[in-house]
């Protein structure tokens, strides 16, 4: 057997760099103020030509963080969720950041462990889809100075910055579309608003001032928030009314994959029989027949904003005074109307 090979040090690249191990500490903290790009490129050099590769459990101890940021999605199986992680997480690999990522499932139980197990591993902020049950304890960490930045929600009184669409203009972009094209009996369904979830709320809201602004009559009969199982009884009962829909608003990825599921076991045609815009461009709505017509989140840019907020407040060791950063939304149009 031959002998084991040492590990490549710092010193071995500040040698094979021709510079001191400071400088190789300075390149590996991204600290380039008093660095040269040739320094820079030689010292980049030779950490390739070596194989070196950091220490990050003694870096983090060293610098007395972990690097590493935890995101707890409130259901994962949104692909606005998941639209929202990828970009957090390449922000993050960019600065040599780690994410952890929790699915709380919209469970204010399952939200408060995920807290309290980030924290003790020492992450060093938090991203989260906030279930707005828990306030007493998203100040507790405000009041510990803990970075921590909420997405897609709002809650009222816990005093944290959140990014967010501007949830109204998305409704307010629907209905236009749809008056445009002719529709004049419309109606959104979303998921549940029990525990006033903010973009839901803020669409249903959007949306009745939309339809106010046309001079259309707003029917709460045509509005609604209920759990995912039971959005099919509901769109039967919409489908059934005296005058049903004419286009329908899906509020949410999850509620437009139910609105289909309805379409096709009713064998009903869209958008002859109904014509429908989702908010949030699912994978799939390019190449479903007809294409769908879909309200677009920027997600590339509310994942990037969310995690600079976070890293931010990790570096500068202070939180921000709170405020809402909004985001526009878009429409893509294809043939669902």
């Amino acid at each position: 057997m031959g002998e084991k090979m040492r590990a490549v040090t710092m010193a071995d690249v500040a040698l094979h760099a021709g510079v001191s191990k400071s400088t190789v500490s300075q390149y590996l903290n991204h600290r380039y103020d008093y660095m040269g790009e040739q320094t820079k490129e030689r010292v980049a050099a030779a950490i390739q030509e070596l194989g070196y590769k950091p220490n990050m459990l003694a870096r983090s101890l060293k610098r007395k963080n972990s690097t590493t940021i935890g995101v707890i999605v409130a259901n994962i199986s949104h692909e606005f969720s998941t639209q929202i992680i990828q970009s957090i997480e390449k922000y993050c690999n960019e600065l040599d950041y780690h994410i952890i990522v929790c699915n709380a499932e919209d469970d204010p139980v399952k939200e408060k462990k995920y807290i309290e197990m980030l924290k003790a591993k020492q992450v060093d902020g938090i991203a989260i889809f906030p279930t707005s049950t828990n306030v007493e304890i998203y100040k507790v960490l405000k009041e510990e100075s803990y970075p921590m930045i909420f997405i897609d929600r709002d809650v009222v009184d816990a005093g944290i910055s959140s990014v967010m669409l501007n949830n109204q203009k998305a409704s307010q972009l629907a209905v236009e579309e749809f008056i445009q094209n002719g529709y004049s009996r419309m109606g959104i369904i979303t998921t549940s608003t029990i525990n006033n979830v903010t973009p839901r709320v803020e669409r249903m809201e959007g949306f009745r001032k939309a339809m106010k602004v046309a001079g259309l009559p707003v029917d709460e009969q045509l509005i609604r928030g209920v759990e995912i199982n039971q959005i099919q009884s509901e769109l039967h009962r919409m489908m059934h009314l005296e005058e049903p829909p004419d286009a329908l608003l899906a509020g949410n990825d999850l509620a437009l994959i139910e609105i289909l599921k309805y379409v096709k076991a009713n064998q009903l045609n869209i958008p002859k029989d109904l014509a429908v815009i989702g908010i949030d461009d699912v994978s799939f709505a390019s190449f479903y027949n007809p294409e769908l017509s879909t309200i677009v989140q920027p997600t590339q840019d509310m994942g990037r904003q969310a995690a600079k907020l976070v890293i931010d407040q990790i570096v500068e060791q202070k939180l921000p005074e709170e405020s809402i950063y909004r985001f526009e939304p878009t429409l893509k149009r294809r043939q669902s109307y």
